[in-house]
């Protein structure tokens, strides 16, 4: 999954043009994928039957891939797009995060399922973490009509930091940062992510941005240039591993995500970034497209303790057990 995602809101189809700097973080989200025996009745069908284990939502159904019910789009539609012809499957998911925490979790789960199902198929339709990110983009935006930039699936497919250059929606071109392993260190001891306990619908959120800024092209620009800005001033400052630039610009882009729509800063969200600003937080960054729920990952002082005290006995917040991740999707096999 990923945080700080600077820049995010330029991934979109309608800010046609962008860039996010990002970090991937774990553990994030597995899918467990095997062939089983063809059910009697399938076989003169030629349609598979699908067992799927949601651990998420405590949901375990069975389905045949023709008839797909519907109560799990998002997996659905990656099972049938991607799943071998023919045979059926033992499918099961889970990610370490709650649902909705705006981290890109559901990107996360769909290039894990992916990976999975494509390795049960044989020889790969679906090439390195490019292959992997397009596909899983175009299950949420063209299979089902789901609002979605590009970003989460990069984070999720490739793992580490980067720059995310788009241009144009959907293209990308992903630049990883080359992070000297102090400058890795200092943001494993120093990235606190905090859940904001509620759940979060990134599509509905960006369904409330599109329609304010329906029809006036000059005005998304000009709202939408400062979130871009924020990215490149981020890569530049990984890469020199300076973690106060950093964090200023997480905090330029939390107020340019403000500017974009009113709802995108939920209060919650405002009274733990002001928790972080009294302990001597160095940044801040409402993650995702922002709005209810979802969660806020900030940039500890050197000594993080007072501020992790605050957010959890004072505040009562959830703190994430999340961790910088150098590396993206991975197939194990479990057999």
């Amino acid at each position: 999954m990923r945080v700080l995602d600077a820049g995010g809101w330029s991934d979109t189809w309608f800010a046609r043009h962008g860039a996010v700097c990002h970090l991937a973080v774990g553990p994030g989200a597995e899918a467990f994928a095997r062939l089983s025996p063809i059910s009697p009745g399938c076989e003169e069908s030629g349609s598979g039957e699908v067992q799927l284990r949601v651990a998420d939502f405590g949901d375990h159904y069975g389905f045949r891939l023709d008839r797909p019910p519907g109560r799990h789009p998002l997996l659905e539609a990656t099972i049938r797009r991607w799943a071998p012809p023919g045979r059926s499957l033992e499918i099961a998911t889970t990610s370490a995060v709650p649902a909705g925490s705006s981290l890109g979790t559901s990107a996360s789960v769909v290039v894990a399922l992916i990976a999975a199902l494509q390795e049960l198929t044989g020889p790969s339709a679906v090439t390195g973490p490019d292959g992997l990110a397009h596909g899983a983009h175009e299950v949420e935006t063209v299979d089902l009509g789901r609002q979605s930039g590009v970003q989460d699936q990069v984070a999720a497919a490739y793992g580490g930091a980067n720059l995310v250059r788009i241009a144009p929606y959907p293209s990308f071109d992903v630049q990883p940062l080359q992070l000297a392993p102090d400058v890795f260190d200092a943001l494993a001891r120093r990235v606190i992510t905090v859940y904001l306990g509620a759940f979060h619908d990134s599509s509905a959120v960006h369904d409330t941005v599109i329609k304010h800024l329906a029809g006036n092209e000059a005005e998304a620009d000009r709202l939408l240039t400062p979130l871009r800005d924020s990215a490149a001033r981020a890569a530049i400052a990984l890469a020199e591993g300076d973690l106060s630039a950093y964090g200023e610009a997480m905090i330029a882009n939390t107020e340019a995500q403000a500017a974009l729509h009113p709802t995108l800063v939920n209060p919650l969200a405002r009274h733990t970034i002001a928790i972080a600003d009294r302990c001597g937080a160095l940044g801040w960054k409402v993650n995702g497209a922002g709005g209810t729920g979802g969660t806020v990952s900030l940039i500890a002082p050197d000594d993080p303790d007072r501020l992790l005290k605050e957010l959890e006995l004072v505040a009562q917040l959830q703190v994430l057990p999340l961790q910088p991740a150098r590396q993206g999707a991975q197939v194990v096999d479990r057999s």
